[in-house]
This record gives structure tokens, C-alpha cells and sequence, in this order.
């Protein structure tokens, strides 16, 4: 199974907004949407970081409440790890394992195209190991 698969099957909504947001910004789409992350991009979809609630209860919990005025571009993840539609749910779990995120996001032709969470991995590769064991145990009883 592919990005692409998982994309479409899940949708291509994605939550975005722009690095001079504030983190109380930032928190208050969190909350409001409870999602775990927000792609931070540029005007062209550029994905120029991410921040994720972990992230802002490392700073909150480090700095205090003062810094949630900050602008994020202060706070986010710059260095953000992409897929594109065509890596399998196996490569994009390596990728997850190794960085030690839950959140991918997806662009194509350099520009953001959606996000896979750990959570709708583990989802789709639950689906997989079911239709895999209902296929074995078919061909058990039919022999």
C-alpha cells in the first residue's frame, strides 16, 4: 500500500498556517481541529516547517506561558522529513521509527499536498494484516 492509497482513501485536507502565527495560534487550531500537528508553509505550499502539540509543551514547559506569543518560526521544526505518494506505508513507518515523529507530510512537485499521522498508518496497515488473514483463511477452507 502506497501514500497515494492512504491519501486517497483518508482525504487531502490538511491543516496549514503561516510562520509569523503565533504559538497561542497554533495551540488554538490544535484544539480546535484535535490534530496532533499543522504544516507550517509559504504562500506557494512550500513546506518551510511543522510544529506539533509535543512541541509546544516542550516550550510552554521549558519557557513558560510567555512564549505563546512567539512566532513559530521560532519554534518549529525547519528541517521537515517529506514523502510523496508513492512510498509504501513501510517506508513512511522506517521514516516515523527513525525520526521519532507522527507526522509526514506529503508534497509533490515540491509543493504540500497532504499528511500522513502514525495514526492512520497503524489504521491502514491493520486493514492490510485483517484482508491478508481473511485471505489465508479462505484458502485454508477451501482446500
Amino acid at each position: 500500500m502506497t501514500v497515494r492509497s492512504i491519501l486517497d482513501e483518508k482525504g487531502y485536507d490538511v491543516q496549514t498556517i503561516g510562520p509569523d502565527a503565533t504559538l497561542r495560534e497554533v495551540m488554538a487550531v490544535l484544539a480546535e481541529k484535535r490534530i496532533g500537528a499543522v504544516v507550517v508553509t509559504d504562500a506557494d505550499r512550500h513546506v518551510v516547517g511543522i510544529i506539533s502539540e509535543r512541541d509546544a509543551v516542550r516550550v510552554i514547559g521549558r519557557d513558560g506561558p510567555a512564549r505563546l506569543d512567539d512566532p513559530i518560526r521560532a519554534i518549529m521544526t525547519t528541517k521537515v522529513v517529506t514523502t510523496d505518494g508513492n512510498e509504501t506505508v513501510h517506508q513512511v513507518m522506517e521514516h516515523m521509527t527513525a525520526g521519532r515523529f507522527r507526522h509526514l507530510p506529503v508534497v509533490q512537485a515540491g509543493k504540500l499536498i497532504g499528511l500522513i499521522s502514525i495514526g492512520d498508518v497503524v489504521k491502514h496497515r491493520l486493514a492490510e494484516m485483517e484482508r491478508e488473514s481473511t485471505a489465508l483463511r479462505e484458502y485454508i477452507l477451501s482446500t
